[in-house]
């Protein structure tokens, strides 16, 4: 019965992807900004839903972080209405044409933009999941099964019920924009088994879900298991700007993926700039872990061992480590990073683009914020994940992320001998 319900859901979605394939720019920004009405108009009903699986979830037990996640406000709703209307604004990626080369024997290659088809998204408790992963995947040419955890179900289909109206009110069928209403795990493994439908399928949330699903899909997944992200303070850094780096990556917002969860600092700045860092984090009551060299600099650090490192605190906590030099800064980065965003705050320009050039990171950053490592500040609109693997999209995935190419030849008749 459940592998029933899980194909029904998939083959719907895959018949209205077809719907919105044949949409053009003009028709598909003003189902958008329908969309992005309509929300703003459930505001209150998002907002009850929204307040009682918050109090459900506080009293489970729930991690800060995850609370912050779930819970909605005016602000965080009028913020999902503006961030469909951002993607009103992008160009749209499907139809774009590319021209390879004309052959010898004349005929003409070119590569045209197209939708994948169908995407499913996994997440936790992440409402607005619900919100920006509906419009990507509307504006770039795709249907979209969303699969929400059970603790932002009842928020999610809140925000799904008010998108889907505005798809009816344009003869659009609700399965455009589908949501799984039973958060089941098996019904979740099911559908990860519906390869006929299904192109793609994105997980956010914690490292265990993403693995869970990247071990059970048949179905081809983006991965994002977790956010470490460094900041290396380089000897040649303006320290009041690398101060400027860490509080806005630590204590803005801790509890995200591109949150700053490691310091490294070059041994020949230690002196001059822990004693910085110990004061202004104590002021913002974040707990330190800290190496042998730095501990003697903080007032009530926990020490960490060399094999302790590479922790997703996502709350006011961060691990420190003096360093010899740079190259012990990407060796640490090498063996504890994710992936996901790195930082170097330097006066040296060689040193930036050697530490541009040999990090492994989805997202690299000289003198600015690892809180910038975002789909809305990078000019993509709102983000439908960010990507660690390398297949086929890497760090915050916008709209082309959400297409692909295919090829076009034009001829004259010619035939191959």
């Amino acid at each position: 019965m459940t592998t029933d319900v899980a194909a029904s859901i998939a083959a719907k979605a895959s018949q209205a992807a077809k719907a919105v394939a044949n949409l053009t720019t003009e028709q598909k920004n003003f189902v958008l900004q329908s969309m992005a009405n309509h929300i703003r108009a459930a505001s209150p009903a998002i907002l009850n839903a929204n307040k009682d699986e918050v109090a459900t979830a506080s009293a489970n037990g729930t991690s800060t972080a995850m609370l912050d996640r779930l819970t909605l406000n005016n602000d965080r709703i009028e913020a999902m209405a503006k961030a469909i209307e951002q993607i009103i604004s992008l160009p749209d990626p499907v139809g774009a044409m590319r021209h390879i080369e004309q052959r010898p024997n004349g005929i003409n290659i070119e590569k045209r933009r197209i939708a994948l088809g169908v995407i499913c998204m996994i997440y936790e408790a992440r409402p607005n999941v619900t919100a920006d992963a509906g419009a990507l995947c509307f504006k770039s040419g795709n249907a979209v099964i969303l699969r929400c955890g059970r603790e932002a179900i009842q928020t999610s289909l809140s925000i799904a019920a008010a998108m889907q109206q505005a798809l009816r009110e344009h003869d659009l069928p609700d399965e455009v924009i589908s949501i799984v209403p039973d958060p089941d795990r098996d019904l979740m493994l099911a559908l990860l088994k519906q390869d006929k439908y299904i192109d793609l399928v994105i997980p956010r949330g914690g490292e265990g879900l993403i693995r869970f699903v990247t071990e059970h899909s048949r179905i081809p997944v983006i991965q994002h298991y977790k956010g470490v992200c460094h900041l290396y303070v380089d000897q040649s850094a303006d320290l009041t700007m690398a101060l400027g780096l860490l509080l806005n990556g630590k204590v803005q917002r801790p509890g995200v993926c591109n949150a700053l969860e490691g310091l490294l600092v070059n041994k020949h700045v230690a002196s001059d700039f822990l004693p910085l860092v110990a004061n202004a984090l104590a002021q913002h009551d974040v707990i330190v872990h800290a190496c042998n060299q730095s501990i003697g600099y903080f007032n009530q650090a926990q020490p960490i061992a060399d094999d302790e490192f590479g922790q997703e605190y996502l709350a006011p906590e961060i691990a420190i480590r003096v360093v010899d030099d740079m190259d012990a800064a990407i060796a640490h980065i090498d063996q504890f990073g994710s992936q996901h965003t790195e930082v170097i705050c330097t006066a040296d320009q060689a040193n930036a683009e050697r530490f541009i050039r040999q990090v492994d990171s989805a997202v690299v950053m000289h003198n600015a914020s690892s809180r910038f490592s975002d789909g809305g500040e990078l000019g993509l609109g709102a983000e439908i994940g960010i990507s660690t693997s390398k297949l086929h999209a890497y760090g915050p995935m916008g709209l082309e992320a959400l297409t692909t190419e295919k090829y076009v030849v034009t001829g004259s008749g010619q035939t191959r001998s």
